[in-house]
Order: structure tokens, then sequence, then C-alpha cells
């Protein structure tokens, strides 16, 4: 009994300080929040860009796989547009194309050609700039992020010098908090600045691979046009059918 005496009493005496990232917040006030609700908004807008963007390029790639060649089987553009999926960029190609196509009739050959070529150029153009919105703001918060959370830190390294001077003394349990709230918002600034770094890098590489996906396929049906339905990219052909299994022989 004596000795679990002792020991409340040791424990009430000395009150254990708690040091944690609530505890932070709590010390540092509308600042160590304004901090964390501006960082956990450019990383949720981070991770959500990530993954929309990722997705549209995914769709678009799908549609040049499962669809292009089809489509330059077709015995014209308008019926292998068709084949194409709606409201796609591969089929807006084709439709600005044709629908250029239905204006030179007023042109000479040369205005025409340009005609034909500045539509298709305007239409790849709208596509690239769909795809890269969305990529500035990663690219600001992988900039200014680690910056926001700097200003977190000089805060806190602000609090604890003024806390030094309150105390006279640099005592650990003076300094700690503030220390420890400064540390935890350059990290913060870092953790968020990483990932939307490494997503715009990643999505501008599948950007550009999509743009010359485009660019390529422009070129196929301005050719085709100008042609008149004769010039056409070469087309894999078709898997030929696997041969009947011969028929086993009779006794």
């Amino acid at each position: 009994m004596l000795i679990q005496t002792l020991a409340a009493a040791a424990t009430t005496a000395a009150p254990q300080n708690k040091f944690g990232f609530v505890e932070a917040l709590q010390a540092g006030g509308f600042i160590s929040y304004a901090t964390v609700i501006i960082l956990g908004i450019m990383s949720f807008g981070s991770f959500f860009i990530l993954f929309t963007k990722f997705f549209e390029q995914s769709k678009i790639m799908n549609q040049y796989k499962n669809n292009v060649a089809n489509f330059w089987r077709a015995p014209t553009l308008k019926e292998g547009a068709a084949k194409l999926e709606k409201n796609s960029a591969w089929r807006q190609i084709v439709d600005d194309g044709i629908a250029a196509e239905d204006q030179v009739s007023k042109m000479d050959a040369t205005e025409a050609h340009d005609w034909t070529h500045g539509s298709l150029a305007r239409s790849e153009a709208s596509i690239n700039a769909k795809l890269a919105s969305g990529l500035p703001f990663l690219a600001t918060v992988g900039a200014t992020s680690p910056f926001i959370g700097l200003f977190g830190t000089v805060v806190g390294i602000y609090r604890a010098l003024i806390a030094i001077g309150l105390a006279g003394s640099a005592s650990i349990d003076k300094v700690a908090g503030p220390v420890g709230e400064a540390l935890i918002m350059t990290a913060l600034g870092l953790l968020v600045a990483v990932p939307a770094v490494l997503a715009y890098n990643y999505l501008q590489a599948r950007n550009k691979r999509i743009a010359e996906l485009l660019t390529g396929f422009s070129t196929d049906v301005l050719a085709n046009l100008a042609s008149k339905g004769v010039v056409k990219p070469a087309v894999p052909a078709a898997a030929a059918a696997k041969p009947a299994a011969p028929a086993p022989a009779k006794k």
C-alpha cells in the first residue's frame, strides 16, 4: 500500500506532457490549423486530378488500340467513323476532317488543303488542351506546398524563441512543443509536394504519348482526304482462322 501511494503521489506531482500531432496543432492555434487545411485541400485536389486524368488517358489509349485498326478497314471515312465511339477524341478528328472537306468546294486546291489541315490541327489542339487541364494545379501544388509548410515551420520556431525568452532558459519542456509543430509543418509540406510533382510528370509523359498518336492519326486522315480515299495507313491483317482439325480416319 505504501509503495502504491508513493507512486500515485509521484505521478500527481509530475504530470506527463503530451506531444503529438493534435497537441501541436492546438498549441499552434489558427496558423497551424489554416496551414494543415490548405495543405489538405492541395493534397486532395492532387490525387483527384491524378486519378481522373489517368482514367481519361487510359480510355483514349484503349480506344486507339481497339477501334482505330477497324476504322481504317472501312471503305470510306464516314463508314469508318461509325466504328469509333461517339464523343471520343478519334471520332472528333474524323468528324472535323469530314466537315472541313465538305466546306472546300469553293476553294482552290491549295486553299482547300490548308483549310483541311488547319481544321484537323485545331481539333487536335483542343483535345490536347482538354487532356492538359488540371496539370497546372499539380505544378502549382508541387511548387508552393513546401513553402506553405515552411511558413508553418517559421511560425513554430518563432513561438519556440518566445517561449525561451519568457522562461529565461532553453529547457526542453518549453521548446519541444513549438519545435515539434515546426517539424510537422515541414513534413506535411513535403508530403503534399512530392506526390504532386510525381503525378505531374507521369501524366505529362502520357499526354505526350497521346499527342504523338493524335498527330499520326490526324496526318493519316488528312492524307486520306487529300487522296480521295486512296491513301491509307498500313493496317495489320486480321488473324487468320485456325484450320479445322482433320477428322479421324475411319477404320
